[in-house]
């Protein structure tokens, strides 16, 4: 069994979140059974992009904080690290460190910010889809990694958790070469589940006091989850809070169909300790799960290629948002995005539909759009 610690959480008040922590870290047999003093432990956060606190895009720095104090009372150092979307350096990431409250927390509680954009190549030769990596030197100076998700709904993969947060260890604009080779959502869940293997954190500790629903992971809305979740599995943890948010049956989330096909997970050995997980009523979770597989090998390819064309969701760019940033057209893995008049225009054709345009827009200036044969198509 694979225990998964559950704790209703109401608020990111100091006193409230050191003793849901403590509880959740006891179910696991205690911080001190994974950390020692001298140790460095990488908290690797969701730090997508620039965002405040409030809107439920990045791991709130409170939670951080509650766990950075438990961690440096063992005599452990503490180091902040993620790559956000978009090019991977120091001015980058101070601006989404400040934006996003770590960089005042870190300064009160002398915490160290990653400023390290090296990365390097690692090998990983057990991969299902993937056999190497990209990932960025942050990891090698740690002596282990606490993984610091925040709960939130994905217009690519429905849920981003455990797994999803760890894309963030490959820096930058490398992430675009994913995409591009891994275009069906399956394969690029079931690369995320490679890399989840490889980087294999310690603990997993995800933030859904307060999380995202809708047009997740940026443009969405903060929606009260009010819990805590804790394990040494992200794999595991991801199964707990999709059951959280309602979603029936959990293969309908990719890369939990897909660590369930390869046997990295077996429902019948998730142990949720602590609250039941009861699941909430109406969360808005985007419906992309038959438009990614309804067609796969139900019809003669040459249709489905044709029919995949009209059913297809598009990015489409709001003029009255859009200020010509370019965030869009710099991030975009295939070059299919240009900038006409100072405004984005996307060449269909080119698009990948891996929605980086939507993730890493600071403006909330782009939409996902489906055709409506694509709404009638897929309806239920």
């Amino acid at each position: 069994m694979t225990i998964v610690a559950a704790k209703k959480c109401y608020s990111y008040q100091a006193d409230e979140l050191a003793e849901k922590l403590d509880f959740l870290l006891a179910e696991l047999g205690g911080l001190d059974n994974f950390i020692k003093a001298g140790d460095k432990v990488l908290f690797k956060t969701n730090l997508l992009m620039g965002k405040a606190p409030e809107a439920a895009v990045t791991t709130n720095p409170e939670f951080i904080r509650a766990l950075a104090k438990k961690v440096k009372e063992l005599g452990a150092e503490v180091i902040i690290a993620d790559s956000p979307g978009g090019p991977f350096n120091d001015k980058l990431l101070k601006r989404a460190y400040q934006k996003s409250g770590l960089y005042e927390m870190a300064a009160e509680e002398n915490i160290k910010l990653n400023y390290n954009t090296d990365s390097k190549r690692q090998e990983y030769k057990e991969g299902k889809i993937n056999k190497s990596f990209q990932l960025a030197s942050y990891l090698e100076e740690a002596d282990l990694v606490i993984n610091l998700p925040k709960l939130k709904t994905h217009g690519l993969t429905m849920y981003t958790g455990g797994v999803k947060n760890l894309f963030g260890c490959i820096p930058g604009v490398l992430k675009a070469e994913y995409h591009l080779r891994m275009q069906s959502v399956y394969d690029f869940s079931r690369m995320l589940n490679d890399l989840a293997a490889l980087v294999a954190p310690e603990l997993t500790i995800m933030d859904a006091v307060v999380g995202m629903e809708g047009e997740g992971p940026s443009n969405g809305k903060p929606r009260e989850f009010n819990y805590l979740f804790a394990s040494t599995s992200p794999y595991y943890l991801d199964l707990a809070a999709v059951r959280l948010l309602g979603i029936k049956p959990e293969e309908k989330v990719p890369s939990i169909k897909a660590a369930l096909e390869d046997n990295i997970i077996k429902k019948e050995q998730l142990k949720v300790r602590g609250n039941k997980v009861t699941p909430l009523n109406e969360v808005e979770i985007p419906k992309i799960e038959k438009e990614n597989n309804l067609l796969d090998g139900r019809m003669p390819e040459f249709m489905s290629d044709i029919l995949e064309k009209l059913l297809r969701p598009k990015p489409v760019f709001k003029e009255d948002n859009c200020v010509g940033c370019r965030t869009c057209a710099e991030n975009c893995p295939p070059d299919a995005i240009n900038m006409i008049d100072n405004f984005p225009e996307v060449n269909l054709d080119e698009c990948i539909r891996c929605f980086c345009c939507q993730e890493l827009c600071p403006y909330d200036a782009v939409d996902i759009k489906y055709p409506l044969l694509a709404k009638l198509f897929f309806s239920n």
